[in-house]
């Protein structure tokens, strides 16, 4: 179907599209509230600065398509391709995108917050500076995705499949990654204060310049951790295993130690560190 089709039959009151191609169309800017795309066909179609608020795009096939600055609130993208597709600075607040397929898509300063992506595909993808706060990602593949300067505070992200991410300067406050893997993930001055780390694989991890304020580590694997100029204040490392872990221009006040296992380099640090008033072994 041609733009001029669609568009005349939209206002003829149509909303019905399921089903239809417009691969490689150029649809940017166009207004197109509450209308029922799924099953459709729109790989690589230019779809910038669209308005598709309420739209219905599940099991659609979007692939490559430039969906940047697009209005897609409220949107059902349930089950949709949307691999390598350009949805930098979207805004999505509230969308549904469980067992969507986003991998290796640009979403840089795209707003999905509280949207629904649990079991989605994102491996790959690039998130820096995205909003995800309340967004529930329970399940979802984040392999090798880059959410530096991410939000996600608030994110449920039980399940979620974080190894290789990137999550330098992400907001995390208060998030949960009870039990997750994350060996020689990138912490680097991300904000972690409330978060619950407990048990958490985070083996060579590197939390150069992090805030962990209030911060459950216990029972976490942080052999070979880098703390270098973190702020670690209130944090629990009971039971953790810190050995060969760098603590070396940090700030730590008040942590708990108790059963933690400090040798080599942490113990070194940490045993007599001039900044750890109120530790607790």
């Amino acid at each position: 179907m041609k733009v001029n089709q669609l568009l005349r039959q939209y206002e003829k009151g149509i909303r019905d599209f399921r089903y239809i191609s417009l691969a490689g169309l150029n649809l940017s800017h166009i207004v197109l509230i509450q209308v029922d795309f799924s099953g459709a066909n729109l790989d690589g179609a230019n779809l910038s600065r669209a308005f598709l608020t309420r739209a219905n795009l599940c099991e659609a096939s979007i692939c490559r398509a430039n969906l940047s600055f697009v209005k897609l609130s409220d949107g059902n993208l349930t089950g949709a391709n949307l691999t390598k597709v350009n949805l930098s600075g979207a805004f999505m607040v509230k969308s549904q995108l469980s067992g969507a397929q986003i991998s290796g898509a640009n979403l840089t300063g795209a707003n999905l917050r509280s949207a629904n992506l649990q079991e989605a595909n994102l491996s790959g993808a690039n998130l820096q500076g995205i909003n995800l706060r309340g967004a529930d990602l329970r399940g979802a593949n984040l392999r090798w995705a880059n959410i530096s300067c991410g939000r996600l505070s608030g994110a449920l992200l039980d399940g979620a499949k974080l190894n290789g991410v990137n999550l330098s300067g992400a907001y995390l406050n208060g998030v949960n990654l009870k039990e997750v893997e994350l060996d020689g993930v990138n912490l680097m001055d991300a904000k972690l204060s409330g978060a619950n780390l407990q048990g958490a694989k985070l083996m060579a991890a590197n939390f150069r310049a992090a805030k962990l304020r209030g911060t459950n580590l216990s029972g976490a694997n942080l052999r070979g951790a880098d703390f270098t100029d973190a702020e670690v204040v209130s944090t629990n490392f009971k039971g953790a295993d810190l050995r060969e872990a760098k603590i070396a221009g940090a700030i730590v006040d008040g942590a708990s130690v108790t059963t933690a296992i400090l040798a080599d380099t942490i113990g070194h640090y940490l045993q007599g560190h001039p900044f750890a008033p109120g530790m607790t072994g």
